[in-house]
């Protein structure tokens, strides 16, 4: 009933800006989420007409426009499999079958394509009111081709390991992760979001020993993970000398039981087999640190705006899953014996560049691994996931295929079409960006800092912004995450800068929010309660910068629908920078207007009433379009003074 309503009230929309109906129907179209679909469908419709052409064709022909290309969409000629006595002439000849409509000013020739620009004369009420009926909803909607319920998504993010440092690699993890799973829940999924914490195996045998030699109670109490990652890291440097022997003797060719099987390598391992066997007083431990670790973070990921559906764990890992993955294995020919461990050759099996994989050392206890492929056999039977998402490093690639390698030896190969690696680079110069740190609140203390001194610097001067610690925490944390998200596809390497980290210029997280500041310091000036958009004579909207602002607001629901299918955040972040370079444009020209040379100036400069009321509700949609897209990056928006 909704959708009916909804397309009726399009139809009458159009019909009164003089547009034909009904809408021609497209299967690939979603007129209801995306408007620029209502100018491909009449465009596809035109071009079948006039150039006669099949229709469908005719809708695949059609690509949006690049920036540079000063137009909105493109017709690619010879996709059209139109004939014509001159090849060199396609896009003349094409040209000449065109005329103006109510939707669209007369294409422009270009090599073999025709390029069209939206009619500004209805651009503002179509795309304005659309927005406004769909408020904070503009840009959502389901894309899972019309499924009765929604689908199940896992999306597994940051995973840090108890007690060590969170590098930024994790950070990275959990931005990017963050917002992937927001972009699919904007998309219509049931989305899980699960931070799988590296809490077992050898690692944590490994700080089992350290606390008994440098532990303190007292310390723990007053500050639990600064002194865990103190003791590991005592622990770490003890340990040193024993695994460069170890090294030293594989690398030779003999054999590393010897040394492996005293000193801190044996304490490790038995610590660590204890836990696997249920041990009372390694268990409580290891209960305690977990319980501590979880708190702990979720304090932190809250300051950035990040909840977690589910802290899971290595620890989490069902023994009858375990040995579900052994059972299968061995049952297959592929889990096989060796030197006192349990192996996955893969060199015999394929592929044969993954090499040999250790699932169960000679010790007997579980790899990464082998718990990492139970772990999906788990989540399959809790959640009955349609897909899961693991938002790790590149540089774990290899572990995945892996890992989805042994669910295919396993007969598992419909499971394993489910999941997926999304990998990105690494993320380069924290530490010289914001000093030595070594825990994820020591970062985001040190960049909200690092805003707090630039806004009690005396350089930087915007009235928009309150100087007050709470927005110093809004613009730290927005510096961060607009970093870490990166303005390039998210497999490149990322260099931080320390210069722009708290920077108001240019594409940096602050200029975001003093451009969104600036932009409800305008509403709020100029608001009225007649500033609705009932009231707004569109004439005053139809001009530069008006309309280019407006063609940006059109264009939101085709970049969510592009960020997700692609895993790509920072083509929301890209797109919000756009927005802001156009907005900033009006404001900087209502502001120049405002402060004319002299009182001649100002007054001839002066717009009428129904001027600024129709850029009023066009700053407060541009506003909501901010709203739906900062969300989305988990960006809070900063408060403007009073």
């Amino acid at each position: 009933m909704m959708t009916a309503c909804m397309i009726d009230g399009l139809k009458a929309l159009l019909s009164d800006l003089g547009v034909d109906v009904p809408i021609p129907a497209f299967s690939q179209s979603d007129i209801l989420r995306r408007p620029i679909d209502i100018y491909r469908n009449y465009l596809a419709d035109t071009a079948s007409k006039v150039l006669g052409c099949d229709s469908a064709l005719a809708y695949e022909a059609i690509q949006s426009a690049n920036i540079k290309d000063n137009s909105d969409l493109t017709l690619v000629l010879p996709k059209l499999k139109w004939r014509t006595d001159k090849p060199k002439d396609l896009a003349r000849d094409a040209f000449i079958k065109f005329s103006s409509t109510p939707l669209f000013q007369l294409p422009i020739p270009d090599g073999v394509h025709l390029r069209f620009i939206f009619s500004t004369l209805t651009l503002p009420q179509l795309i304005l009111t659309y927005i406004s009926d769909r408020s904070e909803q503009y840009g959502r909607g389901s894309l899972l081709d019309g499924q009765p319920t929604p689908k199940k998504a896992i999306i597994e993010f940051s995973s840090p390991n108890l007690a060590t440092e969170f590098h930024s690699a994790h950070l990275r993890s959990t931005i990017i992760g963050a917002h992937i799973a927001n972009l699919y829940e904007c998309a219509g999924w049931d989305v899980v979001r699960m931070n799988y914490l590296g809490d077992w195996g050898k690692e944590i045998g490994l700080l089992g020993v350290g606390w008994s030699q440098f532990g303190s109670e007292e310390a723990f109490q007053e500050n639990p993970m600064s002194h865990l990652y103190d003791v590991y890291r005592a622990i770490s440097e003890s340990f040193i000398p024993e695994k460069e022997a170890s090294r030293k003797a594989r690398d030779e060719g003999r054999d590393t039981a010897e040394i492996e099987g005293r000193g801190i390598f044996a304490e490790r391992d038995r610590f660590s087999k204890r836990m696997e066997d249920d041990e009372p007083e390694e268990m409580s431990f290891w209960k305690r640190m977990r319980d501590a670790t979880i708190t702990y973070y979720m304090q932190e990921y809250e300051r950035l705006n990040i909840k977690f559906d589910e802290f899971s764990g290595e620890s989490q890992v069902t023994p009858e899953s375990i040995a579900e993955v052994e059972s299968v294995l061995k049952e297959k020919g592929i889990y096989e014996e060796s030197d006192g461990s349990w192996i996955i050759d893969y060199s015999k099996h394929g592929p044969k560049s993954l090499g040999v994989s250790v699932l169960r050392g000679r010790t007997g206890s579980t790899s990464y691994l082998l718990r990492d492929i139970a772990a999906v056999l788990d989540r399959n039977k809790k959640y009955a996931f349609d897909k899961m998402i693991y938002v790790v490093t590149s540089e774990q690639d290899v572990h995945f295929q892996k890992l989805f390698q042994a669910l295919r030896f396993m007969g598992q190969e419909d499971l394993a079409a489910k999941l997926e690696h999304v990998s990105f680079g690494k993320a380069q110069g924290l530490a010289q960006q914001i000093g030595e740190v070594h825990l994820l609140g020591d970062i985001l203390d040190r960049s909200i800092k690092g805003a707090h001194d630039v806004l009690e610097s005396d350089d930087i001067s915007h009235p928009e912004i309150n100087k007050t610690d709470e927005s110093a925490k809004v613009l730290g944390i927005t510096a961060l995450i607009t970093q870490f998200c990166g303005l390039s596809k998210r497999v490149s390497n990322l260099t931080l800068s320390s210069k722009t980290l708290v920077s108001f210029d240019a594409e940096t997280g602050p200029n975001l929010q003093l451009c969104y500041s600036r932009l409800c310091a305008k509403i709020k000036e100029s608001d009225s309660d007649d500033a609705v958009l009932a009231n707004v004579d569109y004439t005053y909207l139809q001009d530069d910068p008006w309309t280019e602002v407006i063609r940006i607001l059109a264009q939101y629901p085709d970049v969510t629908d592009a960020a997700y299918k692609n895993y790509e955040p920072s083509m929301i972040l890209t797109y919000l920078f756009r927005l802001v370079e156009e907005v900033s444009n009006c404001l900087e020209d209502d502001d120049e207007e405002e402060n004319g040379d002299n009182e001649q100036t100002k007054t001839s400069s002066g717009e009428p009433p129904e001027a600024i009321l129709a850029q009023t509700v066009l700053y407060k949609l541009t506003r909501q379009v901010f709203d739906n897209g900062m969300a989305l990056l988990g960006i809070a928006p900063l408060v403007s003074p009073a």
